[in-house]
């Protein structure tokens, strides 16, 4: 018989052993659809992380005052340090040719009212190049410039969560809001940026500048902060080196002292998520082969079980003039089409998934071509690996034992 003919009579005797067929089809449907899904989820994930850092401004170096920890996945501050103060900031600017702006920046909590709303979000005093270096974009008003930090005018750029919260669909630029005790114009509204890498929603804060800030909310003459932007990402290592070094001059640290502040290097931050993103989709995609193996044992037992119920049929098929040669084709073509159809069913299945997977947790849908066609390939391969025993086994079966079979 010849190929056709074969996947003609293996295709007519999955269907008349439809529940068979359905289960042996199920364990590569979910093996498959697993390896999609497990595939797309992290490479969503990975996709969103580097959104995220990404938001925060291209080829940044933010400087914490004192050391900084990662805690429960969040960036935190081991103790509190006065020595970082808005002079560093113009120091880095004026001592680095690799630096292009530097935005001093202090924030706290704090009550903002406005007629009988009010809430609490994070108030951020700093300076005008905060836009630069940290992507903002206005979407209504504009932001303070120099001349209003250096004269301490209370003026105010909120977020977009901020003006939900207590403005609703009212247009808030002109109006007086007092923050703290302290009343501020709003002449500005940002655009909205979403959550950062940390969880922290950017868009629930007000931005004011660095003077007021410290002067009239703070009472502070030190900041915790200062976000720094490098010519280009080609420059960060020189401008973190740089920095370090600034700093530590202008602090008097002695060689072999220890900082008093943390320099978070983006594109490190975005190299070691991006490394355990990938470790991440590797562990959930191993699993997902596990899974896949199992779809393939699977096949693999339902071929030797319906050997055994078609010993008669074998014995006669023989009888008439089938070849062992033929017998083994029959049963490889019948393993094959169980495993590419479970296949095919499982990558469109697990793409749908991955796809409302995506839209609910609000990442981009990213399936590598790559990871479809070895899925693909992945079935081919089981359907041979597992189908060649049984058929094999089913190709040797002795004529007359299988003619008398009962």
């Amino acid at each position: 018989m010849n190929i056709t003919k074969n996947i003609i009579i293996s295709q007519k005797i999955l269907l008349v052993y439809k529940i068979r067929t359905a289960l042996s089809l199920s364990g590569i449907i979910i093996g498959i659809c697993a390896v999609i899904i497990m595939v797309s989820i992290g490479k969503g994930t990975e996709a969103k992380i580097i959104a995220q850092i990404t938001k925060m401004g291209s080829n940044v170096l933010v400087v914490n005052a004192g050391q900084v920890k990662i805690i429960a996945g969040r960036a935190r501050q081991t103790k509190s340090v006065t020595t970082l103060v808005p002079g560093d900031a113009r120091s880095i600017i004026e001592k680095s040719v690799r630096v292009n702006y530097a935005a001093p920046a202090q924030n706290k909590k704090l009550r903002v009212k406005y007629g009988n709303l009010n809430t609490t979000t994070n108030i951020v005093g700093t300076t005008a190049d905060i836009l630069k270096v940290r992507n903002y974009a206005l979407a209504r008003g504009r932001f303070f410039d120099a001349d209003e930090n250096k004269g301490s005018r209370r003026v105010a750029v909120l977020g977009k969560t901020v003006v939900d919260n207590i403005f609703g669909h009212e247009n808030p630029i002109g109006v007086t809001i007092r923050i703290g005790r302290v009343p501020f114009v709003v002449i500005g509204v940002l655009a909205p940026k979403g959550l950062d890498m940390n969880g922290t929603d950017q868009d629930d804060q007000i931005i004011i500048p660095l003077k007021t800030a410290l002067r009239r909310l703070f009472n502070l003459t030190y900041i915790n902060a200062i976000y720094v932007q490098a010519g280009d990402s080609r420059a960060m290592t020189g401008a973190e080196a740089d920095i370090r070094d600034i700093l530590r001059r202008a602090h008097h640290i002695r060689p072999g002292g220890r900082d008093d502040f943390t320099i978070q290097n983006q594109a490190s931050v975005l190299d070691a998520q991006r490394e355990s993103s990938q470790t991440f989709t590797l562990l959930i995609s191993a699993i997902a082969v596990v899974s896949l193996l199992v779809g393939g044992i699977g096949i693999l037992a339902v071929m030797l079980i319906s050997i055994r119920e078609r010993i008669k049929e074998i014995g006669i098929r023989r009888a008439v003039g089938a070849r062992k040669s033929d017998i083994l084709m029959q049963f490889l073509a019948e393993s094959l089409l169980l495993s590419i159809g479970g296949g095919i069913i499982g990558i469109i299945l697990g793409s749908v998934v991955a796809v409302i997977i995506a839209i609910f947790a609000d990442w981009p849908f990213t399936l590598p071509l790559s990871v479809v066609v070895i899925s693909f390939l992945s079935t081919i391969i089981m359907g041979i690996m597992f189908g060649v025993y049984p058929a094999g086994k089913a190709a040797r079966l002795d004529l007359v034992k299988a003619l008398q079979f009962e």
